[in-house]
């Protein structure tokens, strides 16, 4: 299940050099207008310690951690909606995406220019925001002369559609994005289907100094302000430092080097981790002499669909999984002991799989 992550924003707010540290593949990053026009993309690995400490105990040939693609599309401008800027093909990309990173520009720097010459975050995103709506009323207008169509015969279920569609173009009429707007989830399906680029999950990256890396400024709190109301995230980082510590290979030093400026670990892992969970993913894991290897997961699969991950046979064929849980595992340190100790469970095809689980399926095809 490969994760497919779209970063956004103006031109100059720092998305190539975000892309950079995100991925081994070296994006052009220049101090002008559409630096990047075709979409660059990179692969990265997940970061997930437990993984490492998994390794450490059952010391396999290799190591396979889940990935994200990360896709740096070029920095949209005002009517992209309606082509401007190579747009079409820039939404084009958005549209293809999982989930969104949104790049705004926190810091002041009279070396790099703006292109509306000053720095605003929350009009920046409102840019971006207005032109990924206009795109969407138009598909959403175009959705509903079907729908009305329809429910012209009376059809009971038609006019339901037709309704709920009437809501998001309302919604999206008065500026607002449609993540924003909360339906029944057993309606969701009809809006799933129209692809709307603003109901795609969002992360808002604030790209700030390295003044400000550890706790933010004025420019972040305006941003989150902005998107109190909207189901998303907010993250601040200093891309220019996230650049520095992708440049270091040795562990040790990387630590050092976060502990001087009073941060935990990298932004991008946040990132990363911040995109699993508005995406509702999950990791579970198999592990032997061969291989420890992380698995990607949507929240509540039972597991007949989580074992299906790996290979369709093994969810045709499911007859049961054995599983033992992450810090078991750890506690004990190996799944022969958590086997003696009865830490080793038995479940069916209506086992929720749950995050950190190990698991190993028993199936016949």
């Amino acid at each position: 299940m490969a994760l497919k992550c779209g970063i956004v924003g103006l031109p100059n707010v720092g998305k190539s050099t975000l892309f950079n540290c995100l991925s081994s593949a070296k994006a052009q990053s220049a101090n002008f207008p559409f630096c990047t026009i075709e979409p660059n993309i990179g692969i990265i690995t997940v970061p997930d310690e437990r993984l490492t400490k998994l390794a450490s105990l059952v010391k396999p040939e290799r190591i396979v951690p889940t990935t994200v693609e990360i896709v740096d599309i070029a920095g949209l401008v005002k009517g992209a909606s309606k082509g401007e800027g190579l747009g079409n093909q820039f939404l084009a990309n958005i549209r293809e995406c999982d989930a969104i990173i949104h790049v705004v520009r926190c810091f002041d720097d009279g070396n790099i220019v703006h292109v509306d010459g000053s720095v605003d975050p929350v009009r920046d995103k409102e840019v971006i925001d207005m032109e990924l709506q206009l795109k969407d009323l138009e598909t959403v207008e175009k959705r509903l002369d079907k729908a009305r169509k329809m429910a012209r015969t009376g059809d009971k279920e038609a006019v339901r559609v037709q309704a709920i569609i009437e809501q998001y173009k309302s919604h999206l009429e008065k500026g607002n994005s449609a993540r924003s707007l909360r339906i029944d989830e057993k309606d969701q399906h009809i809006i799933t289907e129209m692809q709307l680029l603003t109901d795609k999950p969002v992360v808002y990256v604030c790209n700030v100094n390295e003044a400000a890396a550890a706790n933010g400024n004025e420019y972040t709190k305006r941003v989150h302000e902005a998107v109190k109301d909207e189901n998303c995230e907010v993250l601040i980082l200093c891309a220019a430092i996230e650049s520095d510590i992708a440049e270091l290979e040795d562990y040790e030093e990387k630590q050092i080097f976060l502990e001087e400026l009073g941060l935990t670990e990298p932004g991008v892992n946040k990132l990363i981790k911040s995109a699993y969970s508005l995406l509702r993913l999950e990791t579970y894991f198999t592990a032997g002499v061969k291989e420890v290897r992380a698995w990607t997961i949507t929240k509540g699969m039972k597991g007949p669909q989580a074992a299906g991950v790996i290979h369709t046979d093994f969810e045709k064929g499911f007859i049961r999984a054995e599983v033992i849980k992450y810090d078991n595992y750890i506690k004990y340190g190996s799944e022969s002991a958590c086997r003696d100790a009865g830490k080793l469970q038995v479940e069916g095809k209506d086992y929720v799989v749950q995050d950190g689980d190990l698991m190993h399926f028993r199936f016949n095809v």
